[in-house]
């Protein structure tokens, strides 16, 4: 039986475990403020300067609109065919529904890079030209297993009994799906935007692979860090991203509770 006082060595795991995954974001914040173009201790002095020639940087807010724009068509159209297949396997029974299910999965497990350069082919052969709606293309692909797995955990809890109920009383399938079936599982879909949203923002390799000549942020910060004189800013940026970044959860979180609320009561 374990004391009151806890395991010391699971403590000691924890601890290891934040440090571990939070000290590489605390030295980028760190060196984003030091005066200098170099990464080593001790600092030199802190200074604003990679801030200023950040928030002056065409280049930079030309990738970040790209990237928003990419981002935010991504998240909404993932989530739409991640809730229809969703629905559609956790409501029905089906000759090859477990194959279905392996297919929308497939792009977890299939290497990104091996996903992009099979894209990239095709779009070829197809004669698309490369730009960034073949980079939001390639988004939806990698996002709608990430909506599907969570939108089909909040289904797979959803009493169907509910929507049968709404049947019953009159009201038509689509009546349905927006007066009950919506309102209980608007969680789920505000989670889906928001990962969908995250992880097309972060994507680099697809985009680095289908954008042709529009860059998307992490694309521009992965070209800015062939030049030594541009790391302050790339730091800089990375803070202002992360910093975003953790904004958006904790709103993301604090309207999932409020969703969440009616269906508890």
């Amino acid at each position: 039986m374990i004391g009151r006082r806890g395991n010391p060595w699971l403590a000691t795991y924890a601890v290891a475990a934040v440090v571990l995954l939070y000290a590489p974001i605390a030295i980028l914040f760190l060196f984003s403020f030091n005066e200098t173009h170099f990464m080593a201790f001790p600092l030199k002095g802190l200074t604003l300067e990679w801030y200023r020639r950040m928030s002056q940087n065409a280049g930079l807010f030309a990738a970040l609109s790209n990237s928003l724009q990419v981002a935010a068509v991504a998240s909404v159209a993932a989530t739409m065919l991640g809730l229809l297949a969703a629905k559609a396997m956790t409501r029905y029974r089906f000759p090859g529904r477990a194959a279905s299910i392996g297919l929308i999965m497939a792009p977890l497990v299939i290497p990104e890079i091996v996903l992009g350069t099979s894209l990239l082919a095709y779009l070829l052969a197809a004669g698309f030209k490369l730009s960034l709606a073949t980079v939001t293309l390639g988004h939806i692909l990698l996002c709608t297993p990430f909506s599907f797995a969570v939108l089909s955990s909040r289904l797979a809890g959803f009493d169907p009994s509910l929507e049968e109920a709404s049947l019953d009383l009159g009201e038509n399938r689509p009546a349905t799906f927006l007066r009950v079936t919506m309102p209980l599982i608007l969680p789920g879909i505000i989670a889906s935007l928001l990962l969908c949203f995250l992880i097309s923002f972060d994507e680099f390799l697809m985009a680095f692979f289908l954008a042709g000549t529009d860059q998307t942020l992490p694309v521009f910060m992965y070209s800015q860090l062939r030049f030594p004189k541009k790391l302050p800013e790339v730091l800089a940026l990375g803070t202002c991203v992360i910093l975003a970044s953790i904004v958006l959860i904790v709103l993301a979180e604090l309207l999932r509770r409020r969703g969440g609320a009616p269906a508890q009561q």
